[in-house]
């Protein structure tokens, strides 16, 4: 929260340093959900984006359906981000890729809505080999600091509920204490087999936190049938040779369906602000997977399109008339231009 309030009173200063109108930033704060319901229910607002857990997310568009007045609601809720590893992969990069995986999963203590939460991996040695260098830096890693004591609560909850069930094996846990301070924590390797996930599908739940949990397929057929019991995510990522990738099309249209963002051979954590991102995907990820919450598509869930039929030339704005006096790029019957017309 303080440093949303710095970075807030930067924002407000530059807004009105640039003559832009008064109330166009405003930051909020709330000890609950007083504010945000509020806001919601608001008949001045007319559209609601939302980052956070699947119960908060489904609370709110709720409140936005229920209006006298329904508004689009953009929700960004859950995702585990699988992540596959096939097996001339492993041959040739397992002790790398457990290396960098732990760097993605615990990235931030783990506090990434795209951290690669379900790794799924054959049952080979090179498999054994990547999980042996997963463990050993989940050992070593020391306590890390979340966010807030109520997230690092929520997360030591989820973690908890997981051990707990008995196809779930702790395959490593730091050596180090986890501090005096409510919200340190540090990272946690789980394990369990396809068949417990097929028959067990909650355990393919988020856990918000520097956790992330093995997913042992026995073949290709189990491999597609766990993809396909996936929910809706935010990211699938693939290692894979260029070999396997022609050769798992099924896998990989499996993931379109499930994932706004593919990553081949790469790690998901890493989102860039640019016109290629996705950074959406189907239910329970988002509420809307027609959209993107990061890069320049974004801005598409605030705009809602107006036709002017006839009007005179002097009555449109700038944006719209036939000189293009702006200079800006505008699709005319379809082609893009910034050609007067």
């Amino acid at each position: 929260p303080g440093t949303s309030e710095l970075a807030g009173q930067i924002v407000a200063r530059s807004a009105s340093q640039c003559g832009l109108p008064a109330g166009v930033f405003a930051l909020l704060f709330d000890a609950g959900t007083e504010i945000g319901a509020a806001l919601v229910r608001h008949p001045l607002v007319k559209s609601v984006a939302f980052t956070g857990s699947l119960r908060a997310g489904k609370a709110l568009m709720d409140l936005a359906a229920t209006r006298p007045e329904p508004i689009p609601c953009y929700m960004e809720m859950s995702s585990t981000n699988p992540f596959i590893v096939l097996p001339e992969a492993l041959e040739t990069r397992a002790a790398q890729i457990g290396k960098d995986l732990f760097a993605s999963f615990t990235l931030n203590v783990g506090q990434f809505c795209t951290k690669p939460g379900l790794v799924f991996l054959p049952r080979n040695p090179s498999a054994d080999t990547l999980i042996a260098v997963l463990a050993a830096q989940v050992e070593e890693a020391g306590p890390s600091l979340m966010l807030t004591e109520g997230i690092c609560r929520n997360y030591s909850s989820a973690l908890a509920a997981r051990t707990e069930h008995p196809g779930v094996n702790i395959l490593a846990q730091s050596r180090s204490s986890n501090g005096t301070d409510g919200a340190w924590i540090a990272p946690t390797l789980l394990q369990t087999d396809g068949k417990d996930l097929l028959r067990t599908p909650e355990l393919a739940k988020e856990v918000f936190g520097p956790a992330t949990l093995i997913v042992r397929y026995r073949d290709r057929e189990e491999l597609l049938a766990l993809t396909r019991a996936l929910e809706g995510q935010l990211t699938a990522t693939l290692h894979a040779s260029e070999g396997e990738l022609a050769a798992h099309a099924d896998l990989v249209a499996i993931l379109e369906r499930k994932a706004g963002r593919l990553i081949m051979n790469g790690y998901p954590t890493g989102v860039e602000v640019c016109h290629a991102m996705v950074h959406g995907g189907p239910y329970p990820a988002t509420s809307d997977s027609r959209t993107t919450s990061v890069g320049t598509l974004a801005i598409h869930r605030f705009a809602r399109p107006v036709c002017y039929q006839n009007f005179p030339q002097s009555a449109l704005s700038d944006e719209l008339k036939s000189e293009n006096p702006l200079g800006i790029w505008r699709t005319v019957d379809g082609r893009l231009t910034r050609d007067p017309w």
